[in-house]
């Protein structure tokens, strides 16, 4: 079977990148920029980095800001009716994941108006036309948004997150700046980065894993367990170890697909709001218990890039459980909480099981699974 590979045209890493902004905007002619990003960043000074750039080179621009924590369905509708008022002609998304998920709706359906039902995208749908160009300059070391071809949208009507995958809508440009990220918070830092983790050890263990993602992933999990306690302190070197990780973390989950920690991480956000990073770190462990008996032979790759001492003379038993104890200390380092105590209500674990089932991240998880199981997963976090 021959595997897919879809990447950015063109990325740019390293203090600095995002000088890169406008001679990508010049060199291809366009006029004006939609600037997506969220209300937080644009209070804190953060979008100023790049619309600064963008004043002084003479480039219109109008920026559009309704986008919450967790998108909306209603947010992509008014992004699209903004940017078709805006006459603009390329988009910049400036965020973490919600921004550059919004961008990401609003860039397809305005290239492919059949799909104006937001719903309509859920899953692979059948566009036709690439997105409206689009430069995605991340905030967050954590949902590498900018260089996958997935974004998640919340039904706030049904109360759940869909998934959509389409390469269609994959940035054309990538610009990871670790400056754009030394402004986040220690909390927003480690959930974040936890959410990389879990992108990249998902995906290592995941159906569709490939020798390419594998290169990717293990070089991910390294550059994340190396990295994430110093980007939490804003240390120069750990912030840039983690823009770099969760970027390669991306180009592999992206094409080979994730597993049920994913699928109930997105049932937690759409009910209760919760961090997705802080619902994948808590999750984390748990599905690698869970999956231990059908991937467990994975995990002492995972473990021996995530530093876990004499980990090559243990059985494999011992090589697994030792990962799941490095995931659960870097998890505790960076102050994850260790349950869903405070989150999850037992009255809604039937719902949140049958979502997660449903959700597009469940059929790669390498152990076949069912409600009745993963209700029992989120019941032993409780």
């Amino acid at each position: 079977m021959a595997n897919r590979i879809v990447l950015n045209t063109i990325s740019y890493h390293g203090k600095g990148a995002i000088e890169n902004i406008v001679p990508e905007l010049t060199a291809r002619g366009y006029q004006k920029a939609f600037v997506c990003t969220d209300p937080d960043l644009i209070k804190f000074g953060v979008a100023a980095k790049v619309t600064d750039l963008l004043d002084a080179a003479g480039v219109a621009y109008a920026v559009y800001s309704d986008i919450k924590a967790n998108p909306t369905i209603e947010n992509v509708q008014n992004g699209v009716a903004a940017y078709q008022d805006s006459g603009a002609d390329c988009i910049i998304t400036i965020g973490g994941g919600s921004a550059m998920d919004t961008a990401k709706a609003i860039g397809i359906i305005v290239n492919n108006p059949e799909f104006a039902d937001v719903r309509s995208l859920e899953g692979v749908a059948p566009t036709k036309k690439h997105a409206v160009f689009t430069i995605a300059v991340p905030t967050t070391a954590g949902t590498a948004a900018e260089v996958t071809i997935n974004y998640v949208i919340t039904d706030v009507e049904k109360k759940r997150k869909f998934l959509c995958a389409d390469t269609n809508h994959i940035p054309a440009d990538a610009v990871v700046d670790p400056d754009m990220m030394a402004s986040m918070p220690k909390g927003l830092t480690a959930a974040t980065g936890m959410d990389a983790l879990t992108h990249a050890i998902e995906g290592y263990i995941t159906k569709g894993a490939c020798a390419i993602s594998d290169m990717f992933h293990l070089e991910a999990i390294r550059l994340i367990s190396t990295h994430l306690r110093g980007a939490v302190e804003n240390t120069d070197e750990g912030r840039e170890g983690m823009a770099l990780g969760q970027y390669i973390a991306g180009m592999g989950f992206s094409n080979v697909g994730l597993g049920i920690v994913h699928s109930m991480a997105h049932g937690l956000s759409a009910l209760y709001d919760t961090p997705h990073g802080v619902a994948c770190a808590i999750l984390l462990p748990t599905g690698l218990e869970y999956n231990k008996t059908v991937a467990g032979a994975r995990y002492r790759a995972v473990g021996k890039a995530m530093g876990v001492e004499g980990i090559d003379a243990m059985s494999e038993a011992e090589a697994a459980d030792a990962t799941i104890a490095a995931v659960k200390q870097l998890s505790a380092d960076v102050g994850i909480p260790a349950d869903l105590k405070e989150i999850v209500k037992e009255a809604d674990v039937q719902f949140l099981s049958e979502s997660a089932f449903a959700d597009a991240c469940c059929p790669g998880n390498p152990r076949d699974t069912s409600v009745e199981e993963i209700a029992g997963l989120y019941r032993s976090l409780m």
